[in-house]
């Protein structure tokens, strides 16, 4: 069975006048489904490029990345979004929730990309609301809801479409620390108990501890790669 993830020689250059920026520099890197993998790394280390090219945010200047099987490199654009529509859920630090709009709304908006019907897209939402402790909570608007509560819609709203993939980026940055333990007791969850992937961008080494693998990249390479055993305590989760 092909892993989830494999990225062969990626390379990613940017040009800013005549500089040349190597962003990636002949990154390997494989991720079987199931896994928790923290990626680690300074500023201008290259993990938010390799994040946004296994989110298909972004193609690699050369190299090879199968996800599931698939070579993305070369797709045209709807089927890379497509691809983020159906495989890729993604957790951001700054929640992206749309401000007048219910949890259940902005849980929901996936859905409503995809076409389903509104009652399918309802019970859908309100399915992924509860699954991250939000019952009770649907019709709360975004200034309604605490910085923990905000960041598990989002969760809520990536797990709609029942990916096999999230991606979490700094998804605690905002966050205090019983709420950054809330969400990582979250995904958590959902890695070992409905074998979601989810890989994790993180500069705090207690968030990072929380995944089984931990990846550091600098200079656009992997420096180290190592299982770490999960050495976070888990807390419940409190709805």
């Amino acid at each position: 069975m092909a892993p989830l993830i494999h990225c062969e020689d990626l390379w990613k250059v940017y040009r800013l006048g005549d500089v040349e920026v190597q962003a990636l520099r002949g990154l390997d890197l494989t991720i079987e489904q199931g896994e928790f993998v923290a990626i680690m790394g300074s500023s201008g280390s290259g993990k938010s490029t390799l994040m946004n090219i296994l989110g298909c945010l972004d193609q690699p200047t050369r190299g090879r990345y199968r996800l599931n099987g698939t070579d993305v490199a070369g797709l045209r654009a709807d089927q890379l979004a497509d691809i983020r529509n159906q495989q890729i859920g993604f957790v951001f630090q700054s929640f992206n929730l749309i401000p007048r709009t219910s949890a259940l709304e902005n849980a929901q908006l996936p859905l409503f990309y995809r076409g389903l019907p509104l009652r399918e897209q309802r019970a859908l939402a309100t399915a992924a609301l509860g699954r991250v402790g939000l019952q009770g909570r649907e019709q709360h608007y975004p200034t309604q809801l605490s910085g923990g509560q905000q960041q598990r819609v989002a969760i809520a709203r990536a797990l709609v479409t029942s990916p096999s993939l999230l991606l979490a980026d700094e998804p605690t940055g905002n966050l205090d620390t019983v709420s950054s333990r809330e969400i990582m007791t979250i995904l958590d969850r959902l890695n070992k108990e409905q074998g979601i992937t989810i890989i994790l961008v993180t500069h705090e080494p207690d968030i990072a501890a929380y995944a089984e693998r931990e990846v550091v990249i600098k200079d656009g390479r992997v420096l180290t790669d190592r299982n770490t055993k999960r050495r976070a305590t888990l807390l419940p989760t409190e709805a």
